[in-house]
């Protein structure tokens, strides 16, 4: 699948127009992953987002008893990472392939050089991190009152 169609089909990047979906494919790059392989760690610096185009990630996180908790598992066109962007803080999670994965990834560099020409595109990709972030905190805040 060609990068500019799964930029395009990605809910991250709802609301850009077709200039503006070209000059992000053009700053993504691919990444392929073999199943087990960690694409980051928990604790790691945030500086990158990631888009799945085919295959399978899961999120995982420590638990109190120190064995890994599967929080999620992620397939095209979900994305991740998304947060290490908006808080530039450490990985709440390690997120590893679970099967043959092929990723693209948008680094903060990458999403500063797209902000300088294409503001507004800029804007509107903050606005779906942030619906994204209400949506999980939403879902999170469920589990934990038990409606889920």
């Amino acid at each position: 699948m060609e990068k500019l169609a799964v930029i395009a089909a990605s809910p991250l990047f709802e609301m850009l127009s077709p200039v503006e979906l070209d000059r992000l494919a053009e700053l993504a790059r691919t990444r392929q992953c073999a199943p087990g392989e960690v694409i980051f760690a928990e604790g790691d610096l945030g500086d990158s987002l990631f888009v799945v185009v085919e295959g399978q990630v899961e999120v995982v996180r420590e638990g109190a008893d120190g064995a890994p908790q599967a929080l999620a598992v992620l397939s095209h066109p979900e994305f991740f990472g998304e947060m290490g962007l908006i808080d530039k803080d450490y990985r709440s999670a390690t997120v590893r392939a679970r099967t043959q994965a092929h990723l693209l990834q948008l680094t903060s560099s990458d999403l500063r050089v797209f902000r300088q020409h294409h503001a507004e595109g800029f804007t509107f990709v903050v606005v779906n991190i942030a619906r994204s972030l209400a949506a999980r905190l939403r879902e999170a805040n469920a589990r934990l009152s038990g409606n889920h």
